[in-house]
């Protein structure tokens, strides 16, 4: 009788360390699909920002502009897009060196983030020396007028070193669209007209309208 005790109890031992380990290993599975997890969302982060600023690079902006762009033609509102180049970059590049050219880049990316998170609006840097913002449901005549005020932000910050002080300028194609209108159309009629607030004098806000294809001052 004592020896059934025995092999009743050991079967029971055996039964709650078999539970222990089996909960122990489920835990530990979960810890380290939750690690994979994170890790896997970091790793979209990371990819989806520029390094040097810390905006969203042209593929993260793609992927958000994309969904906000079909949201607001869900919800019948216009949506702007503005293209923003820094003005004679490679010039600052060849006179100060690359070093000064990154703060400058940092710089003005910092006037741009702080522009677009009041009011809401993506912003990215979308390469080299041009930048993206893309706003929903402001009118042609405020947008222009946000593009204008950004301009003139740009050109009031001063930047320097211990050994350099400048002010930089940016030019500014600014497009919009009112329906369905697929993003890479706007992107680059807006595109278009940042070049030609280059052709025009660089410093300046250049408007076109999505829809003609045109390009006013």
């Amino acid at each position: 009788m004592r020896a059934g005790f025995v092999t009743k109890s050991s079967i029971i031992i055996s039964m709650i360390i078999s539970g222990l380990l089996t909960a122990g290993l489920s835990y530990r599975s979960a810890l380290v699909m939750l690690e994979l997890a994170l890790a896997r969302a970091e790793l979209l982060r990371i990819s989806g920002t520029d390094q040097l600023t810390g905006l969203l690079n042209r593929r993260g902006f793609d992927q958000a502009a994309e969904s906000a762009l079909a949201k607001a033609q869900e919800a019948n509102v216009p949506t702007t897009v503005l293209m923003c180049d820094i003005d004679r970059f490679k010039a600052i590049n060849d006179q100060f060196g690359h070093e000064f050219g990154d703060k400058v880049l940092i710089a003005i990316a910092e006037v741009l983030r702080s522009f677009a998170e009041r009011r809401q609006m993506l912003v990215a840097r979308h390469g080299g020396e041009e930048f993206a913002i893309l706003m929903t449901g402001v009118s042609k005549e405020r947008a222009a007028e946000y593009a204008e005020e950004l301009r003139q932000a740009c050109a009031d910050k001063e930047i320097s070193n211990e050994q350099i002080s400048a002010c930089v300028t940016i030019s500014i194609g600014l497009a919009g669209c009112h329906g369905e209108t697929e993003l890479a159309k706007v992107m680059r009629i807006a595109d278009q007209a940042l070049y030609a607030a280059k052709r025009r004098g660089r410093n300046r806000v250049v408007r076109a309208d999505v829809l003609a294809d045109s390009i006013a001052a």
